[in-house]
């Protein structure tokens, strides 16, 4: 046992020096992107903001608006537009996959694209954290290097907390592992943060590196599925992505407008708290294939919904504005289900305010294990033992002997 347990030192630590400037990147980035949606929203708040005419006052129609998005951005295509139910919120208009612009829906005006600074920053560090902002045919190595770093990650975890666990659960034997002591230096200190950041940390950063694996990983993902006895999508794309087809009129028909969607969606949700239609192409009526063309799809999220990160998936006929397909949460299999928890428990927002508050200590004490673990290696490696006639901290000694 005791060789075993040697061994397996020595490969937390090899492994760790190896992977451990990764894993910081992936950890610091963690804690700058856990609170990235609240302060978006709180850098936007003035241009979210319009002022309502009089009670009651008309709006243009969406297609209207995103026109005048389209006359006011060259840089990209809309992709998506957003309502909210209060009559002072602006309708948000998605360019591409990251920036948006605001407009009055009463007046047309083009509001700005919000914080583009912030966003391009938080943006910045997803790239970092997915794939180490390389960009191309090299995106491809980047996402390898951070999914092995975050498989390491787990590894430490697991194999951290097997060297850790005490032979005998006695308050002398947990005490160094439980909270900071004051007064220690050098290899007793870094040894004292390793066990306490590791000992309070673990929990978590085991849920965000396996979750993680998830995300990185198809067989993983399949494997939520397997286990859960279900079979694994066969689309690349997120669970659910596959275009909902509705038969394609057999004549010539105007598409119904964005406004007749919206308010069609609108009424499978009493609650709702906003409306995403997501543009795009689609056959004009008459054009469609064999097989029907794509439903217009709009996502509905429910100022009461559970989980919090759930929403209600509606498609429509384009022609008609009949709802083709109504797809909630309840309606995923348990294999979706597992899936879906373990995407927003990598980000804490499965929790709410609450567990993205946990990530982002859990993903800061990730970066302070790699300095504490760097540091302890370093000391193994270069510099030289004491003499055994300096004093010894208890700490030092049992690290030492743990080693």
């Amino acid at each position: 046992m005791r060789t075993f347990r040697n061994i397996l030192f020595w490969i937390h630590l090899l492994v760790g020096v190896a992977a451990g400037l990764v894993i910081a990147i992936m950890s610091f980035t963690g804690v700058v992107l856990a609170f990235e949606k609240q302060l978006i929203a709180w850098a936007e708040r003035d241009a979210r903001t319009v002022q309502v005419p009089a009670p009651g006052a008309p709006r243009l129609p969406v297609e209207e608006l995103i026109e005048r998005v389209r006359a006011s951005r060259t840089d990209g295509k809309p992709s998506g537009v957003t309502v909210f139910p209060e009559p002072t919120s602006a309708v948000q208009v998605s360019i591409g996959r990251g920036a948006v612009t605001y407009v009055n829906p009463y007046t047309g005006e083009v509001l700005g694209n919000g914080a583009t600074g912030l966003r391009g920053f938080f943006r910045w560090n997803m790239e970092l954290h997915r794939w180490l902002v390389a960009s191309g045919d090299s995106r491809a190595v980047g996402k390898a290097i951070t999914g092995a770093s975050n498989a390491v990650f787990l590894f430490l975890a697991i194999s951290g907390l097997y060297l850790w666990w005490p032979r005998k659960w006695t308050l002398r034997a947990m005490r160094p592992s439980l909270w900071f002591r004051r007064g220690l230096k050098g290899k007793a200190r870094d040894w004292n943060w390793h066990n306490v950041i590791g000992f309070w940390s673990l929990p978590v950063l085991i849920v965000l590196t396996a979750s993680g694996m998830v995300i990185s990983y198809k067989w993983a993902s399949n494997l939520v599925y397997t286990v859960t006895g279900n079979t694994p999508p066969a689309s690349k794309g997120p669970p659910g992505s596959a275009a909902v087809k509705v038969p394609a009129p057999a004549v010539e028909t105007p598409r119904k407008p964005m406004d007749a969607l919206i308010a069609e969606a609108q009424r499978t949700s009493p609650t709702w708290s906003s409306v995403t239609l997501r543009l795009g192409g689609g056959a004009r009526g008459g054009e469609g294939g064999s097989d029907g063309v794509d439903a217009v799809t709009v996502a509905v999220r429910e100022a009461d919904g559970w989980p919090l990160f759930s929403s209600k998936q509606v498609s429509l006929n384009p022609f008609t504005g009949e709802v083709a397909k109504v797809e909630t949460y309840a309606d995923y299999n348990s294999g979706r289900k597992a899936r879906s928890w373990l995407r927003f428990l990598h980000t804490g927002e499965a929790l709410g305010l609450l567990g993205q508050l946990v990530a982002a200590i859990a993903s800061l004490g990730g970066v302070f294990l790699v300095y504490t673990g760097f540091a302890l290696s370093w000391r193994r490696f270069f510099t030289r033992r004491r003499t055994n006639t300096e004093p010894r901290d208890e700490a030092a000694a049992q690290s030492e002997a743990a080693a």
